[in-house]
């Protein structure tokens, strides 16, 4: 006879996690910024609110399986509906406040939201697309300021007298651990942005594999969360912070280098994250005033690649830690965390902390090359990144992409490498990665190289026609204030640090790179704007 696994059947679900963080660590407190001053709620408040939250929303007629989006900063609030909604077995959609109007309106529809909790300081966003959505009846107005442009669309709620007048629920429903508890849409550059469903299981199982990972937080860890909450999860910060008693310190809108490094100095975090465009700011504006960041022990840093020269700087200005991680809203979105090998010191730890990152336990994940084959992992054979596990999708809410899958494996679109220890380092996008007579050029190590330079604060790399080598790079740089530095003088850096047949014949120098909608270089912009003449390019010697 075969042996039977003796095992319960528990569900893994979001409200285990709720309820875990709310009886082990109830002191541990939710922080919001105001500007000035913090408000502050313990995490046992905070689950009295959270059932006032669910027992609110069950009087406006939510029930299991609606749809209830938010349209805010990072808060208290936010935090509040992260859990009340999944947990009351309806779905929770952070709305990403920096889409297109029509992109918003789009994604409103589409997921079929019925309630939205907005700021109201983002009401003016929201009020723009309301005219062009059907779904959303009710809107709960979080803050007590004009909502007068909500009056036409729908019911109009305030937050506090919502809670005020809701019974807590009593008890939460008894979930199946696969059913829908959450939605983030993929930033959609190109087309209407596309749907990732996370299920209850999903989340608990990244929740776990984050901490597995090397996102360590500990009880009394102070986590400053800067991603924003409706960035793929907040890169799951929000979770495993409540189940590890870490405190959950949230910026609100003051995201600007100023106010924020205020919050630092005030709150004292023990750990961060953000896009990198965040921490060169607070680096700028250190090189401006004196600022105090020795609170912070360590930093995650994702969206796009990490310079190394941003993590020699914040290691030697503030002895802070910056460590790499990758994802995407695909994947909840944790894929990898440059954590050091034991042991690992000085050049040895900022070398493989500069690295994509070592793979989490939970993702499968494996190199095609260019000729179908499955690549080894030897550190050098080049690949697209396919993954799989039990915290990624295997589709898209309401359409069909079988280019993005193949064989069960999501096609994330970047191309790298990985060792015999897992450890990934991603060399380009498929899109991006510069073809120039027959050898690949990867413009991810060319801006990281550029950004070496002490004259240039950012700079993306694009690919341009050439009549010799098909493509060829074009550097599009921003330089400090008062600096010039010629094209020249640009290649001599990086003839240090890459192959002299990378060097760029072609720079334009630009205010800013444009960002996408969560803080990404949006390259398909650079491009537009050099196909129709309107990039001044500065032509650098013939070096290729």
């Amino acid at each position: 006879m075969a042996v039977t696994s003796t095992m319960m059947d528990h569900p893994l679900t979001v409200t285990q996690l709720l309820e875990h963080g709310a009886r082990v660590h109830p002191d541990r407190q939710v922080v919001t910024w105001q500007g000035d001053h913090a408000r502050e709620l313990s995490f046992a408040a905070t689950y009295e609110r959270i059932r006032r939250l669910a027992g609110g929303l069950r009087s406006l007629g939510i029930g299991e399986g609606d749809v209830v989006a938010t349209f805010c900063w990072n808060h208290q609030e936010h935090v509040e509906a992260y859990f009340a909604v999944p947990c009351m077995g309806a779905v929770l959609h952070q709305l990403n406040i920096r889409l297109f109007p029509d992109q918003l309106a789009f994604v409103i529809d589409d997921l079929g939201d019925r309630v939205v909790i907005v700021d109201d300081s983002l009401i003016p966003l929201l009020a723009r697309v309301l005219s062009e959505v059907r779904s959303p009846k009710t809107f709960v107005v979080v803050g007590d300021g004009d909502a007068s442009a909500l009056d036409a669309h729908g019911r109009v709620v305030r937050y506090d007298d919502l809670l005020a007048a809701a019974e807590p629920i009593d008890a939460w429903p008894e979930l199946d651990e696969r059913t829908a508890a959450a939605s983030c849409y993929t930033s959609g550059t190109t087309g209407n942005p596309k749907g990732v469903v996370y299920s209850h299981r999903s989340i608990w199982t990244h929740t776990f594999g984050a901490i597995a990972g090397g996102v360590h937080l500990r009880d009394g860890d102070r986590v400053l969360v800067i991603v924003p909450q409706f960035h793929a999860n907040a890169w799951g910060l929000i979770h495993v912070a409540w189940i590890s008693g870490a405190d959950l310190l949230l910026p609100a809108q003051y995201l600007q280098p100023e106010p924020l490094v205020a919050f630092i100095e005030a709150a004292t975090p023990t750990c961060s994250a953000a896009v990198p465009t965040v921490w060169n700011g607070v680096l700028a504006y250190g090189e401006q005033v004196d600022i105090d960041l020795s609170s912070l022990a360590w930093v995650v840093v994702g969206g796009s690649a990490v310079p190394r020269s941003m993590i020699d700087a914040f290691e030697d200005r503030y002895g802070v830690e910056i460590i790499q991680g990758w994802g995407m809203t695909e994947m909840s979105p944790l894929g990898t965390v440059a954590v050091p090998p034991a042991g690992a010191t000085g050049e040895a730890s900022r070398a493989a902390r500069a690295r994509t990152g070592r793979i989490v336990a939970g993702v499968d994940l494996r190199l095609m090359g260019p000729d179908g084959t499955v690549q080894p992992w030897d550190g050098e054979s080049v690949g697209e990144i396919q993954v799989r596990g039990p915290w990624i999708t295997a589709g898209y809410h309401g359409v069909d992409s079988p280019d993005r899958f193949d064989d069960g494996w999501l096609r994330t679109g970047d191309v790298g490498v990985v060792d015999r220890h897992g450890s990934m380092q991603i060399v380009d996008r498929t899109k991006d990665v510069i073809k120039s007579g027959g050898e690949w050029i990867s413009s991810v190590d060319l801006e990281n190289a550029l950004m070496g330079h002490p004259d240039v604060v950012e700079c993306a790399v694009i690919g341009v026609a050439d009549p010799r080598w098909d493509e060829r790079p074009l550097a599009c740089v921003v330089v400090r204030a008062g600096a010039s530095p010629s094209p020249e003088e640009l290649n001599d850096h990086l003839r240090d640090h890459v192959a002299s047949w990378w060097l760029p014949e072609r720079y334009t120098f630009i205010e800013e790179v444009p960002k996408t909608s969560v803080g990404k270089f949006d390259k398909k912009v650079l491009r537009g704007a050099y196909e129709t003449g309107a990039l001044d390019v500065v032509r650098a010697g013939d070096d290729a």
